[in-house]
């Protein structure tokens, strides 16, 4: 998975407060900025045909009524109740902090 951010080549880069879910495809943005406002499209590609998929643009807008609120912290985890690895392997689990 990737995103594209306004057009194509610019793709949005993992930092402190952009991932990308390599499981679910899903963009979290934290501390969202005027510089992040624009139209956002996954891409999925197979690594073993080379096809790839577009999806729609999804529009980032800032808001500024206070309508979202405040939000409780929690952290979610999608973690299956066991993790099988070989030994030497690179085994990701991911877990996010959400809220204020």
């Amino acid at each position: 998975y990737s995103w594209v951010f306004n057009e194509f080549p610019s793709f949005v880069a993992e930092d402190s407060r952009r991932f990308i879910s390599q499981e679910t495809g899903n963009l979290y943005i934290s501390k969202v900025q005027t510089s992040d406002v624009g139209s956002y499209i996954c891409l999925v590609k197979n690594t073993v045909t080379n096809a790839r998929v577009l999806s729609p643009p999804t529009p980032l807008t800032l808001r500024n009524d206070g309508v979202m609120g405040e939000y409780e912290p929690k952290i979610e985890v999608h973690f299956p109740y066991t993790v099988m690895a070989a030994r030497g392997t690179t085994v990701k689990m991911e877990c996010f902090a959400l809220g204020k």
